[in-house]
């Protein structure tokens, strides 16, 4: 028997318990993001809600019945000049984690991107991530800034680095 297609498209409210669910993991076991509490299921349709609210994509990876991961773009400033630059974030269940899931979603992501006209997309990773690292350079970023000690979790100080791509000059090996 052959593993179940992934699905990708846009997010709706009835994956919000889902993805919280896979962000809650990384809330309370990593350093992957910064936030402490756990979100719900209507935290997390607020979220998506504000991002499709601004034009922007909140895409879900499903395969058969499972959501395995999510990645979406936001803004990356409020200020009128930053319209075309935008932040992006990818999480995979734990379940489909190191299955290319992330990869998945990014090429989906970036297609998006680049069709709507956007022109920079900058992720922020908490350090040290190797397969973050290695998945957002598949896609061309390239670091551009290191922040040392700029987050404290589980009774620790994290550095957070940023990447960066211009969209229209993207390459990635598939």
């Amino acid at each position: 028997m052959s593993a179940p297609q992934i699905d990708v498209r846009e997010a709706g409210a009835a994956d919000s318990a889902a993805m919280a669910a896979v962000y809650n993991h990384y809330i309370e076991n990593s350093v992957a993001t910064f936030e402490t509490t756990a979100v719900t299921g209507e935290e997390f349709a607020a979220r998506v809600s504000a991002v499709c609210a601004a034009g922007l994509h909140w895409l879900v990876a499903r395969r058969g019945d499972e959501l395995a991961g999510y990645a979406y773009a936001a803004p990356w400033n409020r200020r009128c000049a930053y319209r075309l630059s935008v932040e992006t974030t990818v999480y995979v269940s734990q379940a489909a984690a190191g299955q290319g899931i992330g990869s998945v979603l990014y090429d989906e992501l970036f297609a998006r991107l680049r069709a709507d006209g956007y022109h920079v997309a900058i992720a922020g990773i908490s350090l040290p991530n190797a397969a973050s690292v290695a998945l957002h350079e598949k896609f061309g970023m390239r670091k551009v800034a290191h922040f040392s000690e700029v987050g404290n979790k589980f009774d620790r100080w994290i550095d957070v680095g940023y990447w960066q791509v211009i969209l229209e000059r993207e390459e990635h090996t598939p």
